[in-house]
This record gives structure tokens, sequence and C-alpha cells, in this order.
């Protein structure tokens, strides 16, 4: 048979690359042929339509909306979150496969819902709810992150610069004289005074930069939760809600109520029966003038303040976190980071640790605690790769073959803050290794909140460890979460496990 399929996740970094590659293997291993396109951080390549056409059945493993999914109406439809394409493969290959057939034997074309062979869920017309806004909410924070990344990078990199040619003074100044004044007059300055040869100018331009890359999250999140419930017509009135958030001091939580406002007013709007007469006009008229006039009026006059007020709040608390309540915070956030290993749990944790930075990307402060939080997050989003990845080094004989080649590039992929190369390991044994995951990365973010590292940027792992302050600190946590998670998980398989150590070793080349 002939499938395709499309694959995305919150990221759109390893897990969409990961369920596409398991697709494909088990459609091959089961003697068939899959097309799987992956809607990820790099942007998609759209499957051609003449395969779509001929393909028999269609894969949707995804935690966002699929774009352009009407490409694939009339196909029998598997749809599954990304996670179980990568747990489960070959399972849902042959669940298509048995769509497939039974959509060629029926004298009606197959429904999704009529043909679903429990207890896998196929696409229905109205998804739960929760998943919905699950959905909804992923699709803002996805397309948000390439700013934070981008951003909080160069804002960090700028300090380093200043520190580094002016002192912990000059690295103030430089925030004070080319951001606080105001983005404009900044940029003017370095238009007008730019010398290649000052390292302070350079640190300013790499803060400037990187400060405007900043200034678009709150936008860009309510812009595109707002396009995932209304598709283009709420992308105006999300960016300039979200634009009015940051105005006003609502932050990140400012940007997920105009992200849903303006979604559900635009969708509002668009189903409106008009005359046909006037249906040219809504898209570009009538829909982005109404929803964003409701939106922004909404948020000035009635949500803003309270939001506000929200959001200086759960700043005061955070800031005011010391001892034993930041050393708490820091493992709970460790669990959430071990616990699905960049699913939605895993999403939450770094989620809030990113969102936090918005509150002091420009300061001048460099242990506030949102940066605090969201080294203990990254710190702990090391731990299960790095973890299973040391265990196959020390006990080898515990883990198949397949294992030990995964474990080799979890070295890589742990280093690189991608927690979901320990995947792999959990979906073979999920009791053991999600055990350890989480103890381990429990461990790794009470530690780091304890020795009190911080870090400005959102992403890079070991790549990035110039940016992080009291950094030997902060690899002595990783690497004694990354010891709990392996000797857990060792014990853990090696205490009453005989068939599955009789398996292992059957894998293990004589010595």
């Amino acid at each position: 048979m002939k499938f395709v399929g499309v694959t995305s996740c919150p990221t759109g970094i390893a897990h969409t690359y990961m369920a596409a590659e398991a697709l494909e293997m088990a459609a091959q291993d089961a003697g068939h042929e899959m097309v799987v396109e992956t809607q990820g951080s790099a942007g998609a390549v759209p499957i051609p339509q003449v395969t779509i056409d001929a393909a028999d059945a269609v894969i949707f493993a995804h935690d966002l909306e699929i774009r352009d999914a009407a490409r694939f109406a009339g196909k029998p439809t598997v749809d599954v979150g990304v996670k179980q394409a990568i747990s489960d493969a070959a399972s849902l290959i042959a669940q298509a496969e048995a769509l497939a057939a039974r959509q060629a034997t029926s004298s009606s074309p197959a429904t999704p819902t009529a043909t679903s062979p429990p207890p896998t869920p196929v696409t229905t017309d109205d998804p739960h709810l929760g998943v919905r806004i699950r959905q909804w909410l992923m699709t803002g924070v996805s397309h948000m992150i390439p700013f934070v990344a981008a951003g909080g990078i160069l804002i960090a990199l700028g300090f380093m610069l200043a520190q580094a040619f002016g002192g912990d003074h000059g690295a103030i100044d430089v925030t004070q004289h080319y951001a606080l004044t105001g983005g404009k007059q900044g940029v003017t300055d370095i238009v007008a005074h730019f010398n290649p040869l000052d390292g302070m100018h350079w640190a300013a331009l790499l803060f400037l930069v990187g400060a405007a890359s900043f200034s678009f999250l709150v936008p860009i999140l309510s812009g595109y939760i707002a396009f995932g419930i209304a598709d283009r017509p709420g992308l105006a009135p999300g960016i300039v809600g979200g634009s009015i958030a940051t105005t006003m001091g609502a932050g990140f939580l400012g940007g997920i109520a105009t992200g849903f406002l303006a979604g559900f007013t635009a969708r509002w709007i668009s189903r409106w029966p008009v005359h046909k007469g006037v249906r040219g006009i809504m898209p570009v008229i009538v829909i982005p003038l109404l929803s964003t006039v409701i939106t922004g009026g909404a948020m000035i006059l009635v949500l803003g303040r309270p939001i506000a007020a929200l959001m200086e709040g759960l700043t005061n608390a955070l800031n005011g976190m010391s001892g034993s309540s930041a050393i708490l915070l820091g493992a709970v956030l460790g669990l959430m980071m071990g616990f699905d290993l960049g699913g939605p749990v895993n999403k939450v944790a770094y989620t809030f640790a990113t969102t936090g930075l918005t509150a002091v990307a420009t300061s001048a402060v460099t242990d506030a605690a949102q940066m605090k939080i969201m080294a203990a997050v990254m710190g702990a989003g090391m731990v299960a790769p790095l973890g299973m990845a040391l265990a196959t080094s020390v006990r080898p004989a515990l883990f198949t073959t397949p294992e030990r080649e995964n474990g080799k590039a979890a070295w890589l992929l742990g280093l690189s803050f991608i927690s979901e190369g320990a995947i792999p390991f959990a979906a073979a044994d999920p009791l053991r290794v999600i055990a350890a995951s989480m103890t381990g990365s429990a461990v790794t973010g009470a530690l780091v909140m304890a020795f009190g590292s911080a870090l400005r940027a959102p992403h890079g792992g070991i790549w990035v460890i110039a940016l992080i302050s009291n950094w030997a600190m902060f690899l002595i946590a990783v690497a004694i979460g990354t010891a709990v998670c392996a000797a857990i998980v060792v014990a853990l398989k090696g205490y009453g496990a005989a068939k599955p150590l009789e398996t292992a070793l059957t894998d293990t080349p004589a010595t």
C-alpha cells in the first residue's frame, strides 16, 4: 500500500522528525511505501498532490494544527499525538492498513469515526476541547520560540562583550544608553557613531538586535494562538492585542488572553451569513477591523489592568524566592522536564521559563529569579538523554543493540538540551526510564537553583555555557543529576529483570 503522513510537535525540532522517521521505517518493515511531510521549525516541503491522491490512507501524528489539512480530504485517516508515532509506529501503520482495506471493500467512502479500530483515536470533525486548546496554545508557543532563542542569545552575547570591554559598569551603560533610552534612539546612535574597532559598539549592536527580537515575543505568541483558532483572519487582531498587552505590562499572560479572544472573535465574525457581494471584503476589511477593535478595546478597557497586576504579583513572588522555596521550585520544574521528555508537561515547564525571561530580558541584573529558573529548566532537560547515554556505557549488557546505538547519539542530544534523546529508551521501558529521568532531573533542577546559576539564553545546552553565570556549578549539577539518573535506571533494570537481561545478552557480542 501507499501511505502519506504529516508530523508536527510544539517546538518543531525533535519529535517532528523522530516521528516521521519511525513511521517511514515501520511502513518499510511492513512492505508499504510512505511519504511523510514534517511541519517543523525549519518549514515544510508539501507532499505533491498527486502523491496524496494515490495514497491509500493518511497518518497525522501531531500536537499542532495540521496546515492545509484539506489536501487530504476523503482519505482514511489515523489521527494521533506525535509521541504515539514515535513509540508505536508499527501499530499506526497496521491501523492505516486496516482502514484502507475497509474503504476498498466498502460501497461507500469510509469515515474515520465509523472505521476507527479502538483504542487509537481517528480523525473527527470535533476533537476534544482540551486537545484543541492545547494545540492552539502550542501553536503560539512554537512560533514564539525562535524569537526567544535569537533574542535571548544575542542579548546575552551583548552583555558578555560589554563586560569584556567595559566591566560590569560597561554592561549597565550599554543597557541604559542603548535600550532604556528607547530602541529608536539606540539604533540612531549606532548608525551615526558605530565604530567597528570598538568592542562596546559591537556589544550595543548585539543588544539592540536581541532586544528587538524579544519585543516580538508576546505579539507573536498572541497572534499565532489566534491563527491556530481562526487561521489567517486571527493574525491581525492577535498580534495587535499582544502588542497592547506588552504596552500595558500584562506580559505573556496578557498575550495568551488576547490570543484566545482575538481567535474566537475572528472566527465568530468569519462565520456570519453575509450577502455574496460582501464576502470578498470580509477577510481583508470587515474581519480584521471588527476583531481588532473588539480585542484591543477589551484589553485596554477591561482585561489589561487586572492581568498586569497579576503579572506584577507573579514577578514579585519569583523575585522574592530564596532558600528552600527556590530549591523546591527547581525540583518541581525538574520533575516536569523529566516526566514526558518533550511532551506537554515538559513544554509547560519550558514555556514557564522562557516566557519569564521577557520580564528581565533587557535588564542589567544578572541573577534574576527568572534567569535562575531558565538555568534550572535547561539543566534538568539535559539529564535524561545524558543519563541514558551513561547507563548504556557503564552497563551495556542491560540494553539491546539498538538501545546502545541510541545511547551514543544521546550524548550529543543531551549536551544540546534535546530531551527527546531519551524517548527511545522510555518507549521500550517507560516505568524504569521515566522514574530514573524524573529523579535525576529533579536533583539537577534543585541543585541549579541552590547554586544560583542563571541563564539569559532559552536554549543551547552546553554550547551556551559561556552565557551561564556560575557555570562550573551548573555543570556539576548536571553531572550529579546524570549520575543519579543512570544509577537508578541501571539498578531498576538489573533488579528482578532476568528475562530482559537474558534477551539483551543475546545481542551482546562475545568477548
